[in-house]
């Protein structure tokens, strides 16, 4: 069956992994039954990228904003330039930002550097996109101080931690997580949380789904989650895609 409506509401096509045939996959992605893709930033490097595709897709749209990895040579200004990027007509939203305690990178600047992004939101009225990995305790400390319009990407927490996320207004986006053999939290949280606030992503080129995981990943592979959400909540999987594609952009305030 040939499925439409997919929108994947976070990727990352400025990744080197599509260097080689970039124009080729997002040409071909309409034809897949992609209606629409948010490319995130992690800097103002792939800010300029986003915004680039973006311009030259009418299906994509752009996210700009710092990445708790990128922070090393963060300018001064960034938040002003972030500012001026977000006046582009086809930028939807602030991110990806957030925290990360997986790896070695000072907490005390990012949760700086995260704080600054989400009161920027909230100045210029922009959704925001939040990384949330091994940092529950913090990152929610903060959504609850400020309780921004967010989606919570790739979701990684418990039952609990979901309808926290819910109770605050927020968004998730569940991916290819789903399908994994031990991926219990993701698939108790596709069955339990509300429909009308869960999105579908990839995270593309990373977390493609079971039957491809540890290949490239791109944004026609939503469908592997969305067979599975469907079948842990039984529902269709068309019904899944148009849902879930009408919270996108309505969490993305997309119109058109």
């Amino acid at each position: 069956m040939n499925y439409c409506n997919i929108f994947d509401a976070h990727a990352h096509y400025d990744d080197k992994w599509f260097d080689g045939d970039r124009s080729e996959l997002l040409g071909s992605l309409k034809d897949k039954g992609v209606c629409a893709v948010v490319n995130n930033s992690v800097d103002l490097k792939t800010a300029e990228k986003s915004i680039e595709y973006a311009e030259k897709y009418d299906f994509m749209y752009a996210a700009v904003g710092f990445h708790p990895e990128n922070l090393e040579d963060i300018p001064c200004d960034y938040l002003d330039r972030i500012a001026q990027l977000c006046a582009h007509k086809k930028v939807v939203a602030i991110g990806e930002t957030g925290l990360d305690y997986h790896w070695d990178i000072p907490k005390d600047k990012q949760k700086r550097v995260f704080e600054e992004q989400i009161r920027l939101s909230l100045d210029l009225k922009m959704p925001l996109v939040v990384h949330d990995r091994e940092a529950h305790g913090d990152t929610f400390e903060l959504l609850r101080k400020y309780r921004p319009n967010a989606l919570v990407h790739c979701f990684s927490g418990s039952v609990e931690l979901m309808r926290e996320a819910v109770r605050l207004g927020m968004y998730i986006s569940l991916g290819g997580v789903v399908t994994f053999k031990n991926a219990r939290h993701s698939v108790e949280v596709a069955r339990e949380i509300p429909i009308d606030r869960l999105l579908l992503e990839t995270d593309a080129p990373y977390m493609a789904p079971v039957p491809f995981r540890g290949k490239r990943c791109d944004s026609s592979m939503i469908l592997f989650a969305a067979e599975k959400i469907a079948s842990e909540r039984n529902m269709g999987v068309q019904e899944v895609l148009d849902i879930t594609s009408e919270n996108a952009k309505r969490f993305y305030r997309i119109t058109d």
